[in-house]
């Protein structure tokens, strides 16, 4: 059953996810490119895959809760605040917008030139070039449709994110990035403290349709329909521990893949001002269809966006970040090294190729090298909203992903009225999620909403 792409493929990206996992996968790519489509073979090829075992556990990257908070470094886990009604609703806005300002950058980028590169060029080049030929470089405004590095250099926009390009860009258009911050907020409202990842299932069937979903979330969510049926709504069943390794592993080679980093914001927003709270939600939602550093990319991301509510110092809040997950796992260590070299140079378009040749040899969507280059484009931008979502753009890989994540933790940090007018304005207040009751919705009503579930859990703690 492959889902996200035909079994061959899904098969050549296990095959790297087990290298990652320190297996040894010598002659597995040449067998599966041997067995074409044959998918008795292939499955064959695949038990032997999820049997190998790494020539050394490794103990700094664990699944549970419990042992990453072991392996977490002393941090803030509530920040003091002092924040009136009036600039707590501020704060929202201003991370609803920035989430959608981000990301409206990003989604027209988000095509194979921008994201892995063309002709020899790095992605970041591609961006580059293209603002560069329509006049529009630097950065300071949503992706212009036409440039002339289309003709010169045969790069193309993604026609699924036009909606968001300079010249008809007049709302927030549906996108997965926004779509998840949604059901982060539809489950807080729901829910409250109580939930966890079989609830994440639950309201992913319900709400989502299968065309809805990519990679990770895919294939999580067509193994999920194999363990659940219709009826079962009162709660996890007594064996979903053992389910849940199933749900999210099988046939899910996208499993530290960015993915659960992108659904952080809905749930961070509930935490605001609180680290360690909005970590353990994006623990119980990434727990769903990732592991290790692709849940603890959801940690940190959450953890920054809620202590970006109180705490502006971009060094800070990556610092934050980090005291959420463990401290030498993968996605730490690259996160340190990026931080080091955004310390260390002064020009954005150098900024972005360091980057690119530091953490390229990942996959172009996976958590860690994404996660870089977020942490890289807030330290750089110290606080300066349009140099921080125009470097995470700029720095290609997953550009709607990264625009996004920058763009609501900056907004969370400055506040609505600290943003933008040129940025803000062309969204005219609205979003489509083709979530129902989602589709249309002003931007401002779902700050409102995030804000009011915030107040409500803050009261219950």
């Amino acid at each position: 059953m492959a889902g996200w792409v035909g079994l061959q493929e899904l098969l050549k990206v296990e095959v790297q996810q087990r290298q990652d996992e320190d297996c040894s996968v010598d002659g597995f790519l040449e067998r599966i490119e041997a067995a074409g489509d044959n998918q008795e073979q292939l499955m064959s090829i695949y038990a032997e895959l999820s049997a190998l075992e790494p020539k050394v556990p490794n103990l700094n990257e664990p699944n549970e809760l419990e042992k990453i908070r072991e392996l977490r470094p002393e941090g803030p886990r509530v920040l003091p605040n002092e924040l009136t009604a009036d600039q707590w609703l501020d704060k929202f806005r201003g991370a609803w917008l920035g989430r959608a300002i981000g990301c409206a950058l990003g989604k027209p980028l988000e095509y194979p030139n921008f994201m892995s590169g063309s002709d020899g060029r790095p992605g970041w080049e591609n961006v580059y070039l293209w603002f560069k030929g329509a006049n529009a470089w630097p950065i300071n405004g949503y992706t212009p449709e036409f440039s002339t590095a289309e003709d010169e250099y045969g790069i193309k926009l993604a026609p699924y994110g036009l909606e968001s390009t300079r010249e008809r860009i007049s709302y927030m258009q549906t996108d997965d990035d926004i779509r998840y911050t949604v059901l982060g907020l539809m489950m807080l409202e729901r829910k409250g403290r109580e939930w966890g990842s079989w609830d994440i299932g639950k309201l992913w069937h319900e709400v989502l349709s299968y065309k809805q979903v990519c990679t990770a979330e895919t294939q999580s969510y067509l193994n999920f329909a194999q363990v659940t049926h219709h009826y079962e709504v009162d709660g996890a069943p007594a064996d979903w521990g053992q389910k849940q390794q199933w749900v999210r592993t099988y046939l899910n080679p996208y499993r530290e893949y960015i993915g659960a980093q992108i659904r952080a914001d809905g749930f961070a927003y509930g935490a605001a001002g609180q680290p360690e709270l909005a970590a353990d939600f994006a623990w119980r939602d990434a727990s769903f269809s990732h592991v290790r550093n692709g849940i603890y990319g959801e940690m940190f991301v959450a953890a920054m966006i809620a202590a970006a509510f109180v705490e502006s110092n971009p060094l800070k809040l990556v610092e934050i970040g980090l005291s959420e997950i463990p401290a030498n796992c993968r996605l730490a260590r690259d996160i340190r090294q990026a931080v080091e070299i955004a310390q260390s140079t002064e020009d954005q378009l150098t900024l972005v190729q360091r980057i690119w040749d530091a953490f390229n040899h990942y996959d172009c969507v996976h958590t860690n090298n994404n996660a870089a280059l977020v942490a890289a484009s807030l330290v750089f931008a110290k606080g300066d909203f349009n140099k921080a979502i125009s470097t995470s753009v700029l720095g290609g890989w997953d550009t709607d992903c990264n625009g996004a994540t920058v763009g609501s933790i900056i907004g969370a940090s400055l506040g609505a009225s600290q943003l933008p007018a040129h940025w803000v304005e062309p969204l005219h207040d609205t979003l489509y999620s083709e979530v129902n009751g989602f589709h249309p919705i002003a931007i401002s009503e779902c700050a409102r909403r995030s804000c009011e579930v915030f107040l409500k859990l803050k009261e219950q703690a």
